[in-house]
């Protein structure tokens, strides 16, 4: 029983971290939707790189420095029950390289390769395990201590801020740093519209990501006997929230449509096993509402160039989430209980100290030394074209 016990749950993890690697593709066609085809080529290849680094990142650096474990062993210890351990690891190897994927929506057209590829494999192998030692491995006593003080630990089931928040508060450094893209505002104050160029694209990679989301949700139990119906109705019900608020709030623009349903999903990560389905409806409807009115403001007013909106849909959507789990997880509100609203907080707030202090370190650091911008005239001419020597739709053969 022990080994089909261990074998069940081998598959079970297996089958989550495939669904989040899928989520990846999402990621790619998401944001090859949302910029303009010049850049279409680099989005692509950008993902699919950069989760390439996060692996070598993570195996080497991070998941020790996450949770105390390394590979440097035969392969025969490596398969103690079943290869469990190796399983975990690339389930949490795609939790973490959807750091990197999340930055790169933020920076895009205008992010030189290799630097945001570095970037890439520090953020990966030091800042984001380092929270997660906190969060999820009890790493310096920090969870003990919000136990001691306020009678519970900070939950995050799913990665609500210990993955999302991380991720759109890691950006937003980054996206400063950068500057917007030229000709995105004039000096007369004026904002000039870079209308995505495949809404059919854009809509292909919110629903990857979201069918995907439902393996990184349900499959975070890690174990196949903690597996919860619960956790994959509220993610549901979180889609559905924040899909009609953010259709309404947005006017049935496609693209606040396409991303309310991932909003939703990105608050509903936390207490995704603790709330009442009636209340993940509610954490997902002001997360599409939030994001509408965010993106609007950090494009328009602030005039903050973040492409796809990676601040407000995981720094903050993600932000609320954490918190919410501490508001609609208790028992007042029909939710499980086991949750108390300070340590939700006290974490929220410590996630984004570090994402902050770390992004800017790292992104400061590449800019004053080997920069992190294409130039003016490779922005112009694109990113398809200045780095990878071809566009999407290359207009006619190359003459041999």
């Amino acid at each position: 029983m022990e080994a089909l016990k261990s074998g069940s749950d081998v598959l079970f993890i297996l089958l989550g971290g495939i669904m989040v690697l899928a989520m990846h593709s999402g990621f790619a066609f998401l944001e090859l939707g949302t910029v303009r085809k010049k850049s279409q080529v680099n989005a692509l290849v950008k993902i699919l790189t950069d989760f390439s680094v996060s692996t070598l990142a993570y195996f080497f650096v991070g998941y020790s420095l996450a949770y105390g474990v390394n590979f440097f062993s035969g392969a025969e210890t490596l398969l103690a029950k079943n290869g469990f351990e190796l399983t975990k690891f690339f389930f949490l190897l795609t939790f973490a390289a959807a750091i990197p994927a999340i930055v790169s929506g933020g920076i895009a057209e205008r992010a030189r390769f290799y630097p945001q590829l570095a970037a890439t494999f520090l953020i990966v192998a030091f800042i984001y395990p380092f929270f997660e030692g906190i969060a999820w491995n009890q790493a310096f006593g920090i969870q003990a201590w919000l136990k001691a003080t306020y009678g519970e630990e900070f939950h995050d089931f799913a990665g609500s801020v210990v993955v999302h928040a991380m991720g759109g508060w890691i950006a937003l450094p980054a996206v400063l740093l950068l500057g917007a893209r030229y000709g995105r505002y004039t000096r007369e104050g004026r904002v000039s519209a870079h209308p995505p160029s495949s809404i059919p694209f854009l809509a292909l990679g919110a629903w990857i990501l979201t069918v995907g989301w439902f393996g990184f949700n349900v499959m975070s139990a890690q174990t196949i006997d903690k597996i919860s119906g619960l956790v994959a109705i509220n993610s549901l019900m979180a889609m559905v929230g924040g899909t009609l608020v953010a259709m309404v709030a947005g006017r049935n623009d496609p693209g606040f449509v396409h991303n309310g349903p991932l909003a939703g999903l990105v608050a509903v990560c936390a207490g995704s096993d603790l709330m009442h389905p009636m209340g993940a409806l509610v954490v997902g409807g002001v997360a599409g509402g939030l994001f509408v009115v965010m993106f609007t403001l950090t494009q328009n007013r602030w005039k903050i160039d973040d492409v796809l909106g990676v601040w407000p849909l995981h720094g903050l959507c993600g932000a609320w989430g954490g918190i919410a789990a501490g508001i609609f997880g208790s028992k007042a509100l029909g939710g499980v209980g086991g949750v108390a609203f300070m340590p939700q907080l006290l974490m929220t707030g410590l996630a984004i100290t570090i994402a902050l202090v770390g992004s800017t370190v790292v992104y400061g650091l590449l800019k004053s030394t080997v920069g992190l911008r294409l130039d003016q005239e490779q922005e112009y001419s694109g990113a398809d074209l200045s780095i990878h020597k071809i566009t999407a739709t290359p207009e006619r053969e190359t003459n041999w």
